[in-house]
């Protein structure tokens, strides 16, 4: 007979389960507005540094499809997808950073998502302490 293995969860990982989803949808809609409509965007330019807006726009629907596979793992309680999850997080704040000039506001909005996000996967659940 095999017991049920039992995974350290708080509401913080859920939270941060969550808001790993919301932050894919919203890399997703990016991708999808970066790929059908640039022009929707602030810079005239249509090139963020070295890329044009059809490669940010691959990017960020492939970031937003992988997040929200490990948002779903991170409700799971795998182990896996919270590493993953502050790695994806700091990789969407780097990319939103740069892409900041084309569109400043949703782009402070997901920096400041994946910042609480790297927190609430890194944060010892409640009750827990160091050994």
């Amino acid at each position: 007979m095999t017991t049920p293995r039992m995974t350290l969860t708080s509401g913080w990982l859920t939270f941060a389960g969550i808001l790993v989803i919301v932050t894919g949808f919203f890399n997703l809609i990016d991708g999808l507005v970066a790929l059908l409509r640039a022009d929707y965007y602030l810079v005239a330019d249509r090139d963020l540094l070295i890329l044009n807006f059809t490669t940010w726009g691959w990017i960020w629907l492939i970031l937003g499809a992988i997040q929200i596979i490990v948002g779903a793992g991170i409700l799971a309680g795998r182990m896996w997808a919270r590493a993953a999850g502050v790695v994806l997080a700091v990789l969407a704040a780097l990319g939103h950073l740069v892409f900041l000039r084309a569109f400043p506001v949703w782009s402070v909005l997901v920096i400041a998502f994946c910042v609480i996000v790297v927190y609430a996967l890194t944060a010892p659940p409640r009750g827990s302490r160091a050994a």
